[in-house]
C-alpha cells in the first residue's frame, strides 16, 4: 500500500531529524489535529499552540511511535492528552456539585442534539464552559467513560457525570434559544 509506504518513510524521517518528513507530517495532519484541539479549548490560538506543541512531541521523540501501528489514534491520543493537560493548567478549579451520580435519560427518540451536523453541534459545545466542555469532549466525543475522565481531570466520577449532564442541558437550551430565534425570525417576514 502507497499510504503505509508513506507513513514509514515519514516515520524513519522523523527519526533522522530530515525536516522535509517533518513539513510532510505537519502539511498532512495539521487539520486533523487543528479539529482535536478546535474541540479542546476555547480560542484558536489555543489550538494552535496545542497542537505545535503536539507535532514537537513527534519531532523530538518520534521513536516513541511504532511505525507498525496506526498513526492517527496514537497522534489522537497526543493532542488529547496535551489538551487535557493545558486545561488543568488553565482552569485550575473544575465545577464541582454535591452529586454523586446523575442518571441519564433513557428517551428511546433521538434529541435535537443527536441529529445536528457536526458543525453546528461543535459552535455550541465552544460556547459551553471549559469543565462542561472537557468532560463532554471525552465521553461523547472521544469515547471516554467516567472513570477515565475522572482520573485525567483529577475530579470525581459524580463531577464528571454531573458535568456531561449540565453540559447536555445547557446544549439543549442554546438548541432552544436557537430554534426559537430561526421561527421568530420566519414569522416576522
Amino acid at each position: 500500500m502507497k499510504s503505509d509506504k508513506l507513513e514509514k518513510d515519514i516515520w524513519q524521517g522523523l527519526v533522522e531529524n530530515n525536516r522535509k518528513y517533518q513539513e510532510i507530517l505537519y502539511r498532512r495532519y495539521y487539520s486533523y489535529g487543528m479539529s482535536i484541539c478546535l474541540r479542546y479549548t476555547q480560542t484558536r490560538e489555543e489550538a494552535k499552540e496545542i497542537l505545535h506543541d503536539g507535532f514537537m512531541v513527534l519531532y523530538k521523540t518520534p521513536r516513541k511511535l511504532d511505525p507498525s501501528l496506526p498513526f492517527k489514534p496514537w497522534f489522537r491520543r497526543v493532542l488529547i492528552n496535551r489538551c487535557i493537560n493545558h486545561f488543568k493548567k488553565h482552569h485550575k478549579k473544575m465545577d464541582e456539585t454535591g452529586f454523586d451520580q446523575i442518571t441519564e435519560s433513557e428517551t428511546s427518540e433521538p434529541s435535537p442534539l443527536e441529529s445536528m451536523q457536526y458543525e453546528e453541534l461543535l459552535q455550541l459545545i465552544l460556547r459551553l464552559p471549559s469543565a462542561y466542555q472537557a468532560v463532554f469532549n471525552l465521553y461523547i466525543l472521544d469515547g471516554y467513560t467516567h472513570d477515565e475522565i475522572a482520573k485525567l481531570l483529577d475530579i470525581s466520577v459524580g463531577t464528571s457525570k454531573s458535568n456531561l449532564s449540565r453540559a447536555r442541558q445547557k446544549l439543549r437550551e442554546m438548541l432552544n434559544t436557537q430554534s426559537n430565534e430561526r421561527e421568530f425570525l420566519r414569522q416576522e417576514r
